[in-house]
């Protein structure tokens, strides 16, 4: 009987070349999906994206991470071209009534092989970057040039019209709109309201009247349909109405919030004979100063942004891709956040997707954290100290970048202690035992939290 020999056992000791295939495995990239909504009356979400990416790359290279862009449109100002540019449509400019009455430079977009389906921003006629500082009266400036925008349209023989309700400096429930497109408003003698007069007119406001209305909207079989993107969360009226809540943003004071309340409220009276129902408290209603509220008076379907984004913009796809991390942003993170806009609605998506969640906002305001239940998991201001609004504006570009790099920079060093290594460790670590991805983040949640209070 032959007795088996035995066999060297090659250890790793013993196999330089193994240890040195070891050492040079590469570990997966981290991967970073960057989704950022605009900083109101600064900078679009595009170059809110571009900055954040600057920043994050000031700690990851190219072997180490994957980055990919993709700017939220979420209705307000640049959602037109935006949408052009992925349909290969074509941008048609024209003048307007601005909010403040005077003329501005506006434009609508068509997209489709036939252009008949329009695109249009309300606040590329509307909008607060439009009115001066010295001028913000939402009791008086108007929806007049939306309407004008939509006018347009019907003459150049659209089918559809796709509004984009955000970034408003209006309240005035979409009355000027309205009165631009032939609807009479009347007060109480049957005199027609001020053209373009502004949410406080609406306080005289009696009867409605859509006989003059534009003659492709009149007839009720018509062949257009207008479909509005917008925060389909917000109400006309009430203790959470439009005036209340976004009226200060805006440039009121509290007798004009009680002033737009009451105006408003007597809106949602006269419009209840055409439409028999009470649009008071109807969800979306209050979008856009209440532009919401007088687009279903043209029997306009509105759509939630979430929705309607997915769609347009094809974010549905985005998370057939893994992603470690998801940087949003946008200009002031509160307890409106949670109700719809876009940064929140990214964020629903990448929980439900495994991927943490970091917020960066211009200012933090009251309630922020309520955002953490919606799936953020950190959100960071970017602001370094006591600033005035003109000077956070001025500054944001720097400020944003900067704060991308002190996030990315938390982060490196969360994964760092994580594994026990020195917090000065390349981000290019192993990654965890058997998972084939970088670690997750727990620790990092912890300490970003624990930084904002």
């Amino acid at each position: 009987m032959h007795s088996l020999s035995k066999q060297p056992v090659t250890t790793l000791a013993d196999s330089p070349k193994l240890l040195v295939r070891q050492k040079l495995a590469k570990p997966k990239k981290l991967r970073v999906l960057i989704a950022p909504s605009g900083f109101k009356e600064c900078l679009g979400a595009d170059e809110v994206a571009d900055c954040i990416e600057e920043g994050l790359r000031r700690v990851l290279d190219e072997d180490s991470a994957v980055f990919r862009k993709t700017p939220l449109h979420d209705g307000g100002e640049g959602f037109c071209k935006a949408l052009v540019a992925v349909h290969g449509g074509e941008i048609r400019e024209l003048r307007v009534t601005g909010p403040d009455h005077k003329p501005v430079d506006s434009h609508f977009g068509v997209i489709g092989d036939d252009r008949k389906t329009a695109v249009l921003d309300m606040a590329a006629a509307a909008g607060l970057r439009l009115v001066p500082k010295e001028c913000r009266d939402p009791t008086l400036t108007t929806t007049y040039g939306v309407g004008e925008l939509i006018v347009t349209a019907l003459d150049a023989g659209c089918t559809k019209i796709i509004i984009g309700c955000g970034d408003s400096g209006t309240s005035d429930g979409g009355a000027g709109m309205l009165q631009a497109l032939g609807v009479r408003l009347m007060d109480k003698n049957g005199d027609d309201l001020q053209l373009g007069g502004g949410g406080g007119t609406l306080s005289q406001l009696e009867t409605i009247s859509l006989e003059g209305l534009h003659p492709r909207l009149r007839d009720p079989g018509h062949d257009v349909k207008i479909e509005a993107v917008c925060n389909i969360k917000n109400i006309l009226c009430g203790p959470q109405g439009v005036a209340r809540v976004y009226g200060p943003q805006k440039g009121a004071t509290e007798d004009q919030v009680e002033t737009l309340s009451l105006a408003l409220e007597k809106f949602a009276q006269a419009a209840m004979p055409i439409l028999k129902e009470d649009l008071s408290l109807k969800p979306g209603s209050g979008a856009s100063g209440g532009l919401g509220a007088g687009l279903m008076l043209l029997r306009a379907s509105l759509r939630a942004r979430g929705e309607a984004i997915d769609d347009y913009f094809m974010l549905k796809t985005l998370f057939e891709e893994h992603w470690d991390i998801v940087i949003t942003a946008e200009g002031s993170l509160d307890f409106q956040s949670s109700k719809g806009k876009m940064t929140v609605e990214i964020a629903r998506r990448a929980q439900e997707h495994g991927a943490q969640v970091i917020a960066l906002a211009g200012t933090i305001g009251h309630g922020a954290e309520t955002v953490y239940d919606a799936g953020v998991c950190a959100f960071l201001s970017i602001l370094e100290g006591p600033a005035s609004l003109e000077e956070a504006i001025k500054d944001a570009d720097r400020l944003l970048k900067d704060a991308a790099e002190k996030s990315m920079r938390v982060i490196k060093m969360g994964m760092s202690l994580q594994q026990n290594e020195p917090v000065s460790a390349s981000i290019r670590t192993a990654p965890e035992k058997g998972s084939g991805r970088p670690p997750s983040f727990p620790y990092l949640v912890k300490m970003a939290r624990a930084m904002t209070g």
